[in-house]
């Protein structure tokens, strides 16, 4: 048995640093709620990138913790949409005139913003520009989206407005697969609206799948993975299940995971990785591939890869700046995530951050480290160097030298002066990652109380 063989492959999807189990009310900590003109007044303004959240969806999938709830009754959105306004308001006027302020990246997230009618969806747009000032057109702007709201009147609302990207979730083509992780969908409606998405002209279409579902074979796998590549989408996210608490799958289940559902999502991320690789796909990072012929835009390579000069607004959304993370409350159980969503309509002050973790420089190492070595390209050496004045070899010898004896690291990639993955060190990016994780870190999550 390899040193690889006695790590768990799946222990947690990183996508931000630190964590949002790590943040803590900041009234109660030194300081109280820091005013945000202080906290954005020390930083670059001229490459922000622009999140809206808009946190209701018209059903909860079983593998999903995400902060959102189901439906929006008397006349919620229209509440949240007033709320959302404010809160832009109030961060663009934190943000001063003293400097230009430039967005260079825009999305809108959730939930699903596709719940939003195209009404709601041109005020959104609306928002982002006339509050905030991002110029929508002339940036990238992704654009998540469900099978049962990819509607004609929307994809056009959001093609008109300037969307680069619209990114679908169909999980699985297999209708059986699709029940068993609580996701209620008939291929049909799957179909039309890939359909609908392709006649628009929004350039990049991503398709989300999910693997190691109950039931889901190598053969099942492939049909979903062939369903999707008829589309020729530019991008294909490849997801593990994962088994969280407080959600549908969780409830059903003890939510543990063993070593044959392990070996299960290993083989069958091997095996659609192979699949994309030998049918013109680039592999970007663990879950990201993205066909080798697709447009370039001058956004991220990986959507999930959040970077300082990151401006949230809405419930769900984090905040980044170079000392400090804040966003709103979390929760997953749908009570505490009404509750939350009822309280951020209700706000009429957003001048202060009420929720985050400061970062301190030790920090700002490991969030660079862990952003660019779970991407497929590696980390520049010397950048790290220009950056932080040190080393990563020296910062995090201990790691990496526990890295490079499971085979996780490139031999290759010190000679291109390049810090990068090895293929079975991608493969095991769920358990690297969380092991860059600092203690303190560490600690502020083992002591979150899920809600």
């Amino acid at each position: 048995m390899t040193a690889t063989q006695t790590v768990r492959p799946y222990e947690s999807y990183v996508y931000a640093y630190p964590h949002k189990t790590a943040y803590r009310p900041l009234a109660g900590q030194p300081g109280g709620r820091p005013a945000l003109r202080e906290l954005w007044a020390g930083e670059r303004k001229d490459a922000l990138s622009l999140y809206l959240h808009i946190p209701f969806c018209e059903v909860r999938c079983g593998f999903c913790n995400l902060f959102t709830r189901i439906g929006a009754p008397d006349e919620l959105t229209s509440r949240y949409l007033d709320a959302l306004e404010r809160q832009a308001v109030a961060v663009r006027d934190a943000l001063g005139d003293g400097e230009p302020v430039r967005f260079a990246a825009a999305a809108f997230g959730g939930g699903t913003p596709t719940f939003l009618t195209a009404g709601e969806l041109e005020r959104l747009c609306d928002i982002a520009e006339k509050r905030m000032g991002a110029d929508l057109r002339s940036v990238p702007l992704s654009v998540e989206t469900s099978p049962s709201t990819a509607t004609a009147d929307r994809l056009t609302v959001l093609a008109e407005r300037g969307a680069t990207r619209i990114s679908i979730g169909v999980q699985s083509f297999v209708e059986a697969e699709a029940r068993a992780a609580v996701r209620p969908q008939r291929p049909a409606d799957v179909e039309r609206a890939l359909d609908r998405i392709r006649d628009t002209s929004v350039p990049l279409l991503n398709i989300d799948l999910i693997y190691g579902i109950e039931g889901q074979t190598e053969r099942t796998w492939r049909t979903s993975l062939d369903a999707a590549l008829r589309w020729r989408p530019e991008e294909l996210y490849l997801y593990p299940l994962y088994v969280r608490p407080l959600t549908g799958l969780g409830r059903l289940s003890a939510g543990q995971a063993d070593a044959a559902w392990d070996e299960q999502r290993l083989r069958l991320y091997r095996a659609g990785r192979d699949h994309l690789l030998a049918h013109g796909y680039e592999q970007v990072s663990m879950r990201m591939f993205r066909r080798a012929d697709a447009p370039r835009t001058d956004g991220p390579d990986d959507y999930a890869c959040q970077t300082d000069g990151m401006i949230g607004l809405g419930c769900g959304a984090r905040s980044y700046t170079s000392r400090l993370h804040y966003s709103f409350d979390y929760a997953v159980r749908m009570g505490e995530v009404r509750g939350i969503i009822d309280a951020y309509t209700a706000t009429e002050d957003f001048s202060r951050a009420e929720v985050g973790r400061y970062t301190d420089g030790q920090e700002a190492r490991r969030r660079h480290l862990l952003q660019s070595v779970l991407q497929a390209r590696g980390m520049d050496v010397e950048g790290y160097r220009e950056r932080f004045g040190s080393s990563p070899y020296v910062d995090f010898a201990e790691e990496l030298a526990r890295f490079e004896e499971r085979g996780w690291l490139d031999p290759q990639a010190p000679a291109e002066g390049l810090l990068r993955l090895s293929p079975e060190g991608l493969a095991y990016s769920d358990a690297l990652g969380p092991e860059l994780f600092s203690p303190a870190v560490r600690a502020a999550m083992a002591t979150y109380e899920l809600k």
